[in-house]
Formats: structure tokens, C-alpha cells, sequence
């Protein structure tokens, strides 16, 4: 478990000095959100469930693309399982609205999977929101709807 929260500190903290040298008007915690979406991104493509389940709310309320609604444990179980992780899975355009203890997110995200043998692609936009508890920043609530090309 130290050894899955120092790699994400390590990784976050790398994240945050990139993403401060591309958008120097970022306050501190709002680089380490969007370092987190990294880190996220990341867990997500490795299945790291340790590393989520760290930037992951215990109340944490996850609706998919295709209208699936999701708890934080439904998500973590859904990941674990899923036997088609994305090889790719980057996110760009984004943007963060920061009020005092919360923040929102908004950007696009871009995947690359393997479905049954064959090459996919989505694109779609997402809303992140973002609590600090315990002088820690954790999702609460995430949705994301596909984009047409």
C-alpha cells in the first residue's frame, strides 16, 4: 500500500511540475488536480485499483457515456474486470474552476481499445468534480458523454 501512494505522490508531484511550466496562472491546487487527472488516466490504463481508489470518494458517483451510473466500488469492481482496459487513454482541453474546498474539471478525452481483436477508438468530454477532505482532493462525482467525429 506505501509503495502504491508514494508511486502516485511521485507521479502527481512530476505531473504538477509539467503542468506548472505549460500554465504558469494555475493556482497550486488547481495543478494538482490536473495532476491527478494524469495520475488517474494512468491508474486507469494499468488497472491500478490501490491508486484509484485513493483519488476516489468513498461516495464517489461515476456516470459513463452510455448512462451508466456507477458507485466508487462499481467503478474500482468494473475496471478491475474489465478485458478491455484502454491502451491509450489521454485527456486534453482542460480546464479548472477552483471554489475554495471543490473544484470542476471539464475537458476531452481521447482512447485507444482493443474490443474483441479489433481497434476502437472514443472521444468524448467529461466533468470532473473535486473535493478536499482532509487536506486531501478526491472525486466526488464524474460524467462523461461521447463526442461525434
Amino acid at each position: 500500500m506505501r509503495t502504491i501512494l508514494a508511486s502516485l505522490l511521485l507521479l502527481a508531484i512530476a505531473s504538477f511540475v509539467v503542468l506548472a511550466q505549460d500554465r504558469s496562472n494555475l493556482t497550486d491546487d488547481e495543478g494538482k488536480i490536473l495532476a491527478l487527472e494524469s495520475v488517474w488516466n494512468r491508474a486507469e490504463q494499468s488497472k491500478d485499483i490501490g491508486a484509484l481508489a485513493h483519488i476516489f470518494a468513498a461516495n464517489m458517483i461515476y456516470v459513463d457515456y452510455d448512462g451508466t451510473i456507477r458507485t466508487r466500488e462499481q467503478f474500482l469492481e468494473y475496471i478491475k474486470n474489465d478485458v478491455s482496459a484502454p491502451d491509450q487513454l489521454v485527456t486534453e482541453d482542460q480546464i479548472v474552476h477552483s471554489y475554495k474546498d471543490c473544484a470542476v474539471v471539464t475537458g476531452v478525452f481521447r482512447g485507444k481499445w482493443s474490443k474483441a481483436g479489433k481497434p476502437a477508438a472514443l472521444r468524448g468530454r467529461f466533468t470532473d468534480t473535486w473535493v478536499k477532505m482532509n487536506d486531501q482532493w478526491q472525486v466526488v462525482a464524474s460524467q462523461a458523454t461521447l463526442v461525434q467525429k
